[in-house]
């Protein structure tokens, strides 16, 4: 058998962790990053996350000509193609560095400070004096009888994969994952019908904007049955057959696929946790602190394994720090985080940061609500020049210090607009003093000049 000593060993390709394996090896430290297959270099980013889907956001957004079917084949074959260039260049981005070697196979701890790689027949036994792990998170299947062994069952991983477009597609699930598959594939020309247990779709949304959210995907042909609870999936002759109870009655509902978008969990099956001495929480993420340590003080846990939000941008700053333990003062932490933005890619895109006005007024605080569809800003020609009017702004302003607490933007470059609102707040820069600023002509960031200059709506 096989083994190497090095000063740092990742678990997982993805954002933190390679950029940590980076960063550590520049410095000439021996790292080993070690990834379960050559498909995921990079990470789930680029190869089954953001930039897959929203790839095939832009695709669905400008279809071109031909049939359905062909422009979605057109579109899968060109993100296949954009995530292989890009896997490529992650690879070499640390193949290229003399000290970091990068070990393809799959990882399980022996103990604390041993990691067993094993890859067919091949085994590798890495000790390391610093273990980061970073082994993200996969879909979960909800266990409705019958949807485990349907052969016609998708995660979001197997759908952007898959090059025939399925002519009906039944979801399950109405959060934000949910959300952005049903507006790309209705946009393809699929027949989208989203189930959802909830009373509506979004449900961590205010109602406001939920309801325009949801009327612009009815408008793109997505049909919703909420307050729907399934109870079995069974395939049949030509599809998938799903029923579910709603108001007392007994309902089924017919599909080529149907896509289980209702959640992720922690992917730590096989690790040997338990063998390391590494706890995990009732959810089953690994457990970390502030700074990002494991119960085990020289093992961290990075990205979306470890229970926190799952985005990429927070795994990237996770290995901020982690490189700040290892290399610097050690005070940064997940404490020093505030003012997250996130963007629902639905078309047009819904950008959120801060409270939501009902979580305003259920933390007492005294605000105003500036709010206006996207159609009614005059101030804003950007949406009317690319021809995407839909959608509304949403501003939650404290009355008593001017600063904002709260916005969701749904409309075109709600994901660009986004980060200067957030910028803003974790700044204590007073809503006056977006409102006044002097923006780039013509451009969406604009509807801050009008919206934040008009009288509350309450």
């Amino acid at each position: 058998m096989d083994a190497i000593d090095v000063d740092l060993l990742v678990i997982g390709f993805g954002k933190g962790g390679k950029s940590l394996a980076a960063t550590m090896g520049r410095l000439g430290k021996r790292v080993a990053m070690v990834e379960q297959s050559a498909e995921m270099y990079g990470g789930t980013c680029i190869n089954i996350g953001c930039v897959p889907t929203k790839s095939l956001v832009h695709h669905a957004e400008h279809p071109g000509t031909g049939k359905p079917g062909e422009r979605h084949r057109t579109a899968i074959e060109a993100t296949r193609v954009l995530t292989t260039r890009l896997r490529t260049a992650n690879f070499a981005m640390l193949d290229t560095i003399d000290s970091v070697t990068v070990i393809t196979g799959r990882a399980a701890f022996l103990d604390p400070k041993t990691v067993q790689v094993t890859r067919g027949e091949d085994v590798l036994t890495v000790h390391a004096e610093t273990i980061v792990i970073n082994t993200g998170a996969a879909p979960t299947v909800p266990p409705i009888p019958g949807l485990a062994d349907s052969e016609h069952l998708l995660t979001s991983t197997d759908l952007i994969a898959i090059d025939h477009l399925p002519k009906r597609l039944t979801i399950l699930g109405g959060g934000y994952v949910g959300v952005e598959f049903a507006s790309m594939y209705a946009q393809f020309g699929s027949a989208v019908t989203v189930l959802d247990a909830a009373e509506r779709i979004m449900p961590r949304e205010d109602e406001d904007i939920a309801a325009a959210a949801t009327e612009i995907l009815r408008g793109a042909g997505v049909e919703f049955v909420t307050d729907a609870h399934v109870t079995l999936v069974r395939d049949i002759d030509n599809g998938v057959e799903i029923t579910y109870q709603r108001d007392g009655r007994t309902h089924t509902l017919a599909a080529d696929k149907v896509l289980a978008a209702t959640g992720r969990k922690a992917a730590t099956e096989g690790l040997g946790l338990d063998r390391a001495g590494v706890r995990t929480t009732s959810f089953g993420a690994v457990e970390v602190d502030e700074h990002l340590r494991t119960s085990q003080p020289h093992i961290f846990a990075v990205g979306d394994v470890n229970g926190g939000p799952q985005f990429t941008y927070i795994s990237l700053d996770d290995n901020r720090v982690v490189a700040d333990q290892l290399l610097g003062s050690g005070a940064r932490s997940t404490k020093d985080r505030t003012h997250v933005p996130f963007t629902v890619f639905m078309s047009p895109p819904l950008a959120r940061v801060g409270l939501t006005e009902r979580e305003a007024h259920e933390q007492g605080l005294s605000i105003k609500v500036l709010e206006k569809p996207i159609a009614d800003i005059a101030a804003m020609p950007r949406p009317k020049i690319v021809g995407e009017t839909r959608g509304l702004m949403k501003f939650l302003i404290d009355r008593e210090t001017d600063r904002l607490v709260g916005a969701a933007l749904l409309s075109v470059d709600a994901q660009e607009v986004i980060n200067l609102v957030a910028f803003a707040m974790r700044h204590d820069v007073p809503a006056s003093e977006l409102r006044d600023a002097i923006y780039t002509h013509p451009s969406s960031t604009e509807a801050l000049n009008e919206v934040l200059s008009m009288p509350p709506v309450r």
